[in-house]
């Protein structure tokens, strides 16, 4: 298989008050396969958002778990803190990797064209002042293990920067199966959103 990823999204601050930035966003997304260049190079440039449904989406509950464990045992073997399991988080992550399947696209930002941070930070942080949010992304065809998962993104630094911040304290994590269009071609593929934060 051959990785290719998406050039991230420029970090950008983010405050209650735009002359004072005090928030950290920071996202990476990273796709797979050998014969999917002409998907991936649509995906790139904007992928389209498509109203056909994905067929037979399934939520990917095991890989989950696996993929959270495989997390924290890097960042030990780091000398980092673990992260805690965030419901809220993985509601976000939940949310984004469902609307990747049923509309074909694969980009941080949500359906609308809104910046992930807004999804991400209306389930985890609202109404808070301070905060710090982060994704990573990854899809394959058909499947992916957690040790596949972590070896893509530690490949890639923009991806080994997110996954490796010691500012984060949580993590949230969403993967589905789906034989999903769009920029997925019609495949059956496995999707898998990561979202961290902070709250200060």
């Amino acid at each position: 298989m051959l990785p290719r990823m998406l050039a991230p999204k420029r970090a950008h601050r983010r405050s209650g008050r735009a002359q004072r930035p005090r928030f950290r966003l920071a996202a990476a997304a990273l796709t797979i396969g050998a014969l999917f260049l002409i998907a991936l190079q649509a995906a790139s440039a904007g992928a389209p958002r498509t109203a056909r449904k994905a067929d037979g989406v399934e939520r990917l509950y095991a890989l989950e778990p696996q993929v959270f464990a495989a997390i924290n045992d890097l960042r030990r073997a780091q000398g980092l803190a673990p992260l805690r399991l965030s419901r809220a988080l993985s509601l976000a992550a939940d949310e984004h990797s469902l609307s990747m399947a049923e509309h074909g696209y694969f980009e941080h930002s949500s359906l609308d064209g809104s910046p992930f941070s807004r999804r991400v930070v209306a389930f985890y942080a609202p109404g808070q002042r301070r905060w710090s949010v982060g994704e990573n992304l990854v899809w394959a065809s058909p499947g992916l293990s957690a040790r596949r998962v972590l070896d893509l993104w530690l490949a890639s630094p923009p991806h080994r920067a997110t996954l490796l911040s010691p500012a984060w304290r949580d993590v949230g994590l969403g993967a589905v199966r789906a034989v999903a269009g769009g920029v997925y071609g019609g495949r059956v593929v496995t999707i898998l959103t990561a979202d961290f934060g902070v709250r200060r």
